[in-house]
């Protein structure tokens, strides 16, 4: 399977290696494969949390838009299965205007998902009264979630004979459709969920495919429809019946206020768990063999429900979203409901090994070692990596998921080593001040130039200058403070200090927070360069007085030594007045202050 046939897949191109989706993911779907965060479709549960957490939306949804074109086209009769959660994604409209709308992009019928979840409803009461007549004290969890069942198929395998063996809603509702319209008839679903994607793929008999509200919206727009503008039908309507309770199964504990009417709580337990960080909690530790009474989980992947899903736009008050849809739906039918279809259906473990791989202690620590971690005290278990501790990163190490570069601590201590090391090497001092002036780093080149014994031995201790000002060791603070200031890179050459001569290069690192200094001791040079100046003058002071005795002899000669050796005098000698200034550095001029 490439990339993208999976319900989820990374644009690569638009990865940043912010390793935020592999924080996020329960379930360590993620592997850094070429410096892009790839989705492992076998580990995947669809949840879709890296697509919600992706800065860079690297993250993509598998996009089904053009084969739903493709099938209208092909001139099929096409029923969309709507989500009930609709009416929290599209508060503007009607129901008679949503459903116009989407007839005119070609769809023969629009149904809602929740005569499904009607059907799903009558049929898991008729195993629980089961379990209570047989006093089964059973564990049942819910398979509206396709999410869900991915993760407990893939993740907790031990719990697969407790989901109930019913289909979702959706595939339930799908199974409605055909018996009702004929079986030759498309089906597509459109809703908040990635994870039906799974359902499409592994039942195309059923299901035809899935869309997002997003996706809806994008092809309203691209046929110019705004239901707002309809003017809907007497055939506008869902068909082929308006559904009633099953409408409040998008919201947290939904699936159980449908149930409630059949009178069972005093005999079932009955509870919600939403979020799949909340289901990894409470079902890994669940003791399934001492239940009391006949057990009921009602599970979503999303916090809240299917309201909350990854593919909503609305972030508005989840209190509100449940008033909506609980207006939305009726229970007056819901106590004498019985099941009308066959649902059933089997789930089947497939244990993929999960977080937990078993590898050698000294494979392991060998992989530890790599990126810095010595000893247990080395093991921070900060979680940026991604992983919880730093144990299971050297396993996704081993198993080929991780790369050492997403270690934060290691990637900072090698930074500073190498940063250390450089500074080292070079010969001429060097120092790093912070905004304050105070200093941050130095090499021993820099304290062994600028320290003095009577000034600074009663202050600073000269092994650890970290922390000292630098005003108290040179006298051109000042043009740290103007590169600091003006956040551009300062060079000026020939800066006297005390009795020695420096060129002086300044840096930004962090603007306005930290620069850094080179400093290059050219006293020598300069020195040189005056010797020879002086030697110069000495040799015109002597050779005045012959040229002035032999001036008759070699008249206009002499005119001519003299300048010649003045003009080899000025080549030598410098002056402050030529060097003054300070040189500002940019891409493309050079400025002088």
């Amino acid at each position: 399977m490439s990339n993208r046939d999976f319900p989820l897949y990374t644009v690569k191109n638009d990865c940043q290696d912010c390793y935020k989706c592999v924080r996020r993911c329960p379930v360590k779907a993620i592997k850094i494969e070429d410096n892009s965060a790839m989705i492992v479709p076998e580990l995947c549960i669809a949840c879709g949390i890296c697509y919600e957490v992706c800065p860079a939306k690297a993250k993509q949804p598998r996009n089904d838009l053009s084969r739903a074109k493709y099938l209208v086209s092909s001139n099929r009769e096409i029923y969309v299965s709507l989500a009930p959660s609709w009416v929290t994604e599209f508060p503007q409209y009607t129901k008679e205007q949503i459903v116009a709308a989407i007839r005119r992009l070609g769809i023969k019928g629009v149904s809602e998902t929740a005569l499904g979840a009607q059907e799903v409803t009558a049929s898991t009461v008729e195993l629980l009264k089961d379990c209570v007549n047989k006093k089964e004290n059973r564990l049942l969890i819910s398979t509206a979630c396709p999410a869900v069942v991915e993760y407990i198929e893939k993740y907790l395998p031990e719990l697969t004979p407790c989901l109930t063996p019913l289909a979702s809603p959706l595939l339930a509702h799908c199974r409605i459709l055909k018996e009702t319209f004929g079986q030759n008839i498309e089906t597509i679903f459109i809703g908040p969920c990635i994870a039906k994607k799974f359902e499409a793929d592994r039942h195309p008999e059923l299901l035809s495919l899935a869309l997002s509200f997003e996706d809806l919206r994008q092809w309203l727009k691209d046929e110019n429809i705004n239901p707002s503008e309809l003017t809907p039908g007497v055939f506008d309507v869902f068909s082929p019946s308006v559904a009633k309770e099953g409408c409040a199964y998008p919201i947290e504990g939904g699936m159980i206020e449908t149930i409630k009417p059949h009178n069972l709580s005093a005999d079932v337990y009955m509870a919600q768990i939403t979020g799949i960080y909340s289901l990894q909690e409470e079902l890994s530790h669940i003791d399934a063999e001492h239940l009391t009474k006949p057990t009921f989980l009602e599970c979503l992947a999303c916090y809240g429900g299917c309201v909350s899903g990854p593919c909503t736009s609305n972030n508005g008050s989840g209190l509100q979203k449940r008033m909506d849809v609980l207006k939305n739906s009726c229970f007056d039918e819901a106590a004498t409901r019985t099941p009308q279809y066959n649902i059933k259906q089997n789930y089947t473990a497939q244990k993929v090994g999960g977080l937990n791989k078993n590898f050698e202690e000294s494979d392991i620590r060998k992989v530890l070692t790599k990126i810095g971690k010595y000893s247990i005290e080395d093991e921070l278990n900060c979680g940026g990596c991604g992983y919880n501790t730093c144990r299971n990163f050297a396993c996704a190490l081993l198993e080929g998921k991780a790369e050492p570069e997403m270690c934060v601590s290691h990637m900072k201590h090698q930074a500073q080593r190498k940063a250390n090391a450089l500074i080292r090497c070079i010969p001429s001092p060097i120092v790093i001040v912070d905004a304050k002036l105070n200093i941050m780093e130095y090499n021993d080149q820099f304290r062994d130039t600028f320290w003095n014994e009577e000034e600074h031995a009663d202050i600073y201790d000269y092994n650890n200058l970290y922390g000292a000002n630098l005003r108290d060791f040179v006298s051109f603070t000042n043009l740290f403070s103007a590169s600091l200031e003006l956040e551009q890179d300062i060079h000026k050459e020939h800066v006297r200090h005390e009795d020695k001569m420096f060129d002086v290069v300044v840096f930004n690192i962090d603007k306005k927070q930290s620069v850094g200094g080179i400093i290059e001791d050219v006293t020598n040079a300069e020195m040189h360069k005056e010797k020879i100046a002086e030697k110069a003058r000495e040799v015109i002071h002597k050779n005045l007085a012959t040229v002035q005795q032999i001036a008759c002899t070699l008249g206009e000669h002499m005119a001519e030594t003299e300048v010649l050796l003045r003009s080899i005098a000025k080549d030598y000698a410098t002056t402050d007045r030529e060097n003054e200034g300070i040189k500002i550095r940019t891409n493309s001029t050079e400025r002088k202050f």
